[in-house]
């Protein structure tokens, strides 16, 4: 008992119980056999997305490890808005969805929080699906990976374990960072991973990084990882949050003007989870109050948070987060300078500045040394330019972003 204990805390954590009755053992057991009954931790992390996947019919698993695919039949590409910045990541995972195991194994998404991984992934498996209704689909977050390999062992049945993974046309798993300093789990997925990739069964990864980020994950794994195709979705641009929202309110069978989902697309740019927040938000209280939508509406209705946006983004603000990304001081920011370590930062500030304030050209280019107007139409033009070619540039502009929209 002693040491089922110290494995439980040493790979999940927390604190649990453990009631034994005794009998026959095994995942394949009957009422009346050994069972094994682990309550939840008394601190558990929450990693679910917002909106909770629609549980689709219980698929019984054997033995004790039961589980339904989990698959969200509201995630379909159908209602997948694409932009510049999910494009690639979309086509391959429509892709995937049309030939699952044979191109594109394992299909790996990173990015930070609320951009479409999740979405992406229950896609694949509803097209999977949709193609094969007798599709052995199995979708989990890694955690409840964990949880299954954990109660396996307890139950001396990881065969039943391994059989319940890898007996599959595809396994999905999201937020794989989570196996992070898991040795024992990640033994366990690196020869699932084999064993799947072997009969030629579909892997699908997300994670909130690139695969040789993940720390205290192993090399083997991180290796295998970019077996396949390693594809990063990028925060939405303003045109494709506006569209986003415009779909999202039709879905719900409201008809948003764009004036108001432009409106809310500018002060909302952080991801997909947070815009579509602000527009339930948006429609609840129409609802509620019998209002119609108007943008003096919306811009009541999200009062507090337009606070903190316009508090948060200023042209001062922008300029000290960049400085201070930068490794340089504002003054260099306002300065003539024009050698590239001081040039290159000036016009990210500037091009954030174009789009995260209400600023025109000639009040930003004041704002930076009394420059005019088209020095500041030049640097946002660079800018955009730059990131389509190169990584570092995009990379610095989309932390920066991040960070000031939070």
């Amino acid at each position: 008992m002693d040491r089922i204990q110290s494995f439980y805390s040493q790979h999940v954590g927390g604190t649990f119980q453990v009631t034994v009755r005794v009998g026959s053992s095994g995942l394949m057991a009957g009422a009346t056999d050994r069972v094994v009954e682990v309550p939840k931790q008394s601190a558990q992390v929450n990693h679910q997305p917002v909106s909770q996947p629609k549980v689709r019919e219980p698929a019984v698993v054997e033995g004790s490890i039961k589980h339904s695919n989990r698959l969200n039949a509201d995630f379909r590409f159908e209602n997948f808005v694409e932009g510049k910045s999910n494009q690639l990541a979309r086509a391959a995972a429509q892709r995937v969805s049309e030939k699952p195991g044979s191109e594109y194994n394992p299909l790996f998404l990173y990015g930070d929080t609320g951009l479409g991984k999740t979405h992406l992934m229950h896609a694949v498996g509803n097209q999977i699906r949709s193609h094969n209704p007798n599709a052995k689909i199995i979708y989990v977050h890694s955690e409840r990976f964990v949880a299954d390999m954990v109660k396996a062992l307890q139950l001396n049945a990881i065969a039943d374990f391994k059989r319940v993974y890898r007996n599959v046309d595809a396994l999905l798993i999201d937020d794989i960072q989570f196996f992070a300093g898991k040795e024992k789990s990640q033994e366990e997925f690196f020869h699932t991973f084999n064993s799947l990739l072997e009969g030629g069964q579909q892997i699908i990864l997300t994670s909130d990084r690139y695969p040789k980020e993940i720390d205290n994950m192993e090399d083997r794994l991180k290796s295998r990882f970019g077996w396949g195709l390693t594809v990063r979705l990028e925060p939405p641009e303003l045109e494709t949050r506006v569209a986003i929202l415009i779909n999202k309110a039709q879905e719900s069978g409201v008809e948003l003007k764009r004036d108001c989902a432009f409106f809310i697309a500018q002060k909302v740019r952080s991801n997909v989870r947070d815009l579509e927040g602000a527009l339930k938000r948006v429609l609840a209280n129409a609802h509620f109050f019998g209002q119609a939508i108007t943008l003096d509406f919306v811009r009541e209705t999200l009062r507090d948070l337009i606070a903190v946006h316009d508090r948060q983004i200023s042209v001062d603000n922008i300029q000290r987060m960049v400085a201070d990304y930068f490794k340089i001081k504002i003054s260099d920011l306002l300065s003539k300078r024009r050698n590239r370590s001081v040039a290159r930062p000036r016009q990210v500030a500037m091009a954030l500045c174009k789009e995260l304030t209400d600023h025109s050209l000639p009040e930003i280019g004041d704002a930076f040394g009394g420059r005019d107007h088209t020095t500041v139409l030049h640097a946002c033009r660079k800018i955009k330019e730059l990131s389509d070619t190169d990584l570092a540039i995009r990379d610095d502009y989309n932390n920066l972003l991040k960070a000031l929209t939070g």
